[in-house]
């Protein structure tokens, strides 16, 4: 087991990234967990798992809209235990943009979030990394492949990632691995009506909804199982992908 690994994981208070925090911590590793505005969460979250291992998790605040900020990120993460082996690039902005209405402040903070910042992130991370031989991250989405109706912007920060993920594996070999994880129908967003979701369950070959412990369960096959792997996209979509 990974028990001597220090994991970052960036938008870690709320979904996938608590998931992956509480899966990756229940496998041995220190976990700093990333957050914006989630205080609140984010010290709960550390509570919970501070109460099962003590010293084992740090919290890390940021706006990774400011890009100035992201290296202090990675240094911050770095000194709680002196150390840094993963790098989870989890957070992600995500909202409709039908192409015709599309503003330049959406496009800014859709790229920003979903694009920018982990490459930054993981060029600030990269000389830690590298000592430690560690790897990245990405959750990227099935949708990086497949455009979503009405969230152009979104779908291309995502086949951004996807071709990020493909170049830093080739710009950070040997010493690191950088994949991704590709979700399907894990968590359903705030404003999805019932009748769409049962439409994309009928369209999945499992014919059911995946849970947040699916990805976190690839997250850690990646980083302690996966060692002939680099610049891979792990799609996890129930079969969604297999198309009807």
């Amino acid at each position: 087991m990974p028990t001597d690994k220090v994991v970052l994981i960036t938008g870690a208070a709320h979904r996938l990234g608590a998931a992956t925090a509480r899966h990756l911590h229940a496998a041995g590793m220190r976990v700093v967990l990333h957050y914006r505005h989630s205080a609140a969460a984010a010290e709960a979250l550390r509570d919970e798992l501070e109460g099962v291992r003590p010293d084992s998790v740090a919290l890390v605040a940021g706006d990774l809209l400011e890009v100035e900020r992201l290296p202090d990120i990675v240094a911050e993460s770095t000194a709680a235990w002196g150390r840094l082996d993963v790098l989870v690039n989890n957070a992600s902005t995500f909202y409709p943009t039908p192409f015709g209405s599309v503003t330049l402040s959406q496009w800014e903070e859709l790229m920003g979030a979903n694009l920018r910042a982990p490459f930054f992130l993981a060029q600030a991370a990269a000389g830690e990394l590298t000592r430690r031989e560690g790897c990245i991250i990405n959750i990227v989405d099935i949708h990086a492949d497949r455009p979503l109706k009405d969230y152009p912007v979104y779908s291309m920060t995502k086949a951004g990632l996807v071709m990020l993920t493909r170049s830093l594996a080739r710009e950070m070999g040997p010493a690191v691995r950088v994949n991704a994880i590709a979700p399907g129908a894990i968590l359903w967003p705030e404003n999805m009506d019932e009748s769409t979701r049962q439409q994309i369950i009928e369209r999945t070959a499992l014919k059911r909804t995946g849970q947040p412990q699916d990805i976190a369960d690839a997250a850690l096959y990646l980083i302690d199982k996966a060692d002939y792997m680099s610049g891979q996209v792990l799609t996890v979509d129930g079969g969604r992908t297999l198309g009807n």
